[in-house]
């Protein structure tokens, strides 16, 4: 089992940036697709972003496409979620999550998700 921890969130202004990290420990992470979804107050967790287990396929909800970058970093077990253009709307406790099996594309569901972080808090103020 992978342990997740999540860090990078804060409060921002609309327009502004933030990037978020994943650090993973207790398994081979490099082998593992990755997502990052999203839960906003009174709203079901959503995804965001999903990264494959090379790094080489990313995949990205409408809502944040051409916005949000996610990234990795294999050798420091990281995975990273930049977002540029924060709207107000992207306000919300944001989650990574390893996928359940290896080698796969991605993380796109939480059925998919076999590992979570704690969470991370951004706010975006108007």
């Amino acid at each position: 089992q992978v342990q997740l921890e999540e860090s990078g969130g804060g409060t921002v202004q609309a327009g502004g940036s933030l990037r978020l990290s994943c650090l993973a420990s207790g398994r081979t992470f490099k082998i593992y697709a990755m997502g990052w979804f999203r839960q906003a107050p009174g709203k079901e967790r959503e995804f965001v972003a999903a990264i494959n287990w090379s790094g080489g396929s990313t995949t990205y909800a409408d809502s944040v496409k051409g916005r949000f970058t996610v990234s990795r970093d294999n050798a420091r077990n990281t995975v990273y979620l930049q977002m540029n253009t924060l709207k107000p709307e992207d306000t919300a406790v944001y989650y990574c999550a390893a996928d359940r099996q290896p080698l796969r594309g991605g993380c796109f569901q939480e059925t998919d998700c076999g590992s979570w972080g704690q969470g991370t808090q951004v706010t975006v103020s108007s």
